[in-house]
C-alpha cells in the first residue's frame, strides 16, 4: 500500500487573489504585453544595427516607458496577491495579532507612499501638457508617456483598498498570515 495522496484529494493552495473582484489577469494581460514589446523592440533594434549599422531612435523612449509600465502593473497585481516584497524572517515570529498590526501599519505607511505617488505624477503630467513639454528623442509630448503614472497608482491604491478590506475584515484574532 502507498502512502500518498491520490492527486484528486490533494490540498490545493489557497487562491491569493480569491477576494479581488477584478480579476488579476488584467494586470498578469498587461504585463506580458509590455514584456513582449520590449522584446520584439530591443530585437528589432538589435538586428537591424547588426545589418545596417543604424539603430532605431524610438527603442529607448519606448522600452523605457515599458519597463515602468509594467512595474507599475506588477506591482499591482503583487498588492492584491498579497506578494509584495517585506521582510516576514521576523513577522512569523510574532503572535498573530501582533502581526496583524503589523501588516496594518505596512498598509497604512504603503497608502501614504502611493498617495503622494499619485498627487506628484498628477502634477508632473499637469505640468508638461501645459508647457507642452516634447520628448528629446522622438519629439513625442512626453504627457503620453507620463499620464499612465497617476492612472496605475490609481489600480495600486484600489488593489491597495482591496487587500485592507479583506485584512480587516479578517481582524487580530483570525488572521493567517500567507505562507511563502
Amino acid at each position: 500500500m502507498s502512502d500518498q495522496i491520490p492527486p484528486e484529494t490533494e490540498p490545493q493552495p489557497a487562491d491569493p487573489a480569491a477576494h479581488t473582484r477584478i480579476p488579476i489577469k488584467i494586470e498578469e494581460g498587461l504585463g506580458a504585453a509590455a514584456m513582449a514589446a520590449i522584446c520584439l523592440i530591443s530585437f528589432g533594434n538589435v538586428v537591424v544595427r547588426y545589418a545596417t549599422n543604424v539603430s532605431f531612435a524610438f527603442t529607448e523612449e519606448f522600452s523605457v516607458f515599458l519597463l515602468v509600465f509594467m512595474t507599475f502593473v506588477g506591482s499591482s497585481a503583487a498588492f492584491a496577491t498579497g506578494q509584495h516584497i517585506r521582510i516576514s524572517f521576523f513577522l512569523k515570529r510574532l503572535t498573530a495579532p501582533i502581526q496583524w498590526v503589523c501588516e496594518v501599519i505596512t498598509l497604512l505607511a504603503t497608502t501614504g507612499l502611493f498617495s503622494l505617488i499619485l498627487y506628484y505624477s498628477a502634477q508632473v503630467t499637469w505640468d508638461e501638457w501645459y508647457w507642452g513639454e516634447t520628448s528629446p528623442g522622438l519629439g513625442y509630448p512626453t504627457w503620453i508617456y507620463t499620464v499612465w503614472l497617476p492612472v496605475l497608482t490609481l489600480a495600486i491604491l484600489l488593489r491597495l483598498f482591496g487587500r485592507a478590506w479583506a485584512w480587516l475584515r479578517a481582524g487580530p484574532q483570525r488572521y493567517q498570515p500567507e505562507a511563502d
